[in-house]
């Protein structure tokens, strides 16, 4: 009869938090080592011309956020991934020149800070603002970043269409995992195709939002309605729509516009 294999001895706890300190002082290494590449950019972007531009990419971190969350891993969570390289990507951000987010929160303004730094992380500056209109405002001012809340008191987002220099390029929170929808950032940004998207775009038309979806979908183009207020309704498109797709002009209403896109959430 084969006899049993003996069962490997465990490490001590002493072993395990030795092993966790050398990790650690080489995360710190990697990490200070990431944090001074922000002045290489600096340089690099001088040298090519674009020097003082907000280097702000949503479209870049998206797809390297998918491309860290795609790696085999045994422990790390998604939120956890995501937490780690937000942080380290505001900082890198934040060191290459002007950073600010400007919150307008509604009636729940913790929710809309805490949405602001899970996405941008502790680095830039931060200001609450008691108009969603001060908020748009200040992103257009160097390095600026507006989050407003979506809420049925404020049309703020139909500004946008006045205002095509901004543009929506994120919903926050980017996972799903940490509830649903609840603010925009808008930004003086480039917003990019990532492969997985989501179209915000506005209408007056007076319709039903049920209506609206299914004559929008009669035209191949899947819309939900997200919300209403001051006779606008903001519809969240699937996939990556341009501002001059012939399906939304068919759409109905007389005054409407693409606001910009989003991300996808990262772990669905």
């Amino acid at each position: 009869m084969a006899q049993a294999k003996p069962t490997p001895a465990l490490p001590s706890l002493e072993e395990v938090r030795a092993r966790i300190d050398a990790i650690d002082a080489e995360l710190l290494r990697l990490v200070d080592e990431r944090a001074g590449l922000s002045s290489a950019v600096v340089a690099a972007k001088a040298a090519a011309g674009d020097a003082g531009r907000f280097g702000l990419r949503p479209g870049r971190e998206a797809q390297l956020l998918r491309k860290l969350l795609s790696h085999p891993r045994g422990s790390a969570s998604a939120s956890l991934i995501v937490r780690i390289w937000r942080e380290l990507m505001g900082a890198s951000l934040a060191a290459q020149g002007p950073f600010h987010l400007e919150v307008w929160g509604g009636k729940d303004v913790a929710r809309s800070i805490e949405l602001a730094r899970l996405r941008f992380g502790a680095a830039p500056v931060l200001r609450t603002l008691a108009k969603p209109e001060e908020a748009l405002a200040a992103a257009k001012t160097p390095g600026g970043v507006a989050v407003c809340a979506l809420t049925a008191d404020s049309a703020w987002w139909g500004r946008l269409l006045a205002e095509p220099q901004l543009k929506v390029f994120a919903a926050l929170p980017c996972l799903a995992a940490w509830g649903p929808m609840a603010a925009l950032a808008v930004a003086q940004v480039e917003v990019e195709p990532t492969g997985d998207d989501r179209t915000y775009w506005v209408t007056d038309a007076a319709q039903p939002g049920p209506d609206i979806e299914e004559a929008l979908s009669r035209d191949g183009v899947a819309a939900t309605l997200l919300v209403q207020a001051g006779g606008l309704k903001l519809f969240v498109l699937a996939g990556f729509y341009q501002a001059s797709d012939p399906r939304l002009a068919r759409a109905p209403g007389g005054l409407s516009g693409v606001i910009g896109a989003a991300p996808g959430p990262l772990d669905v």
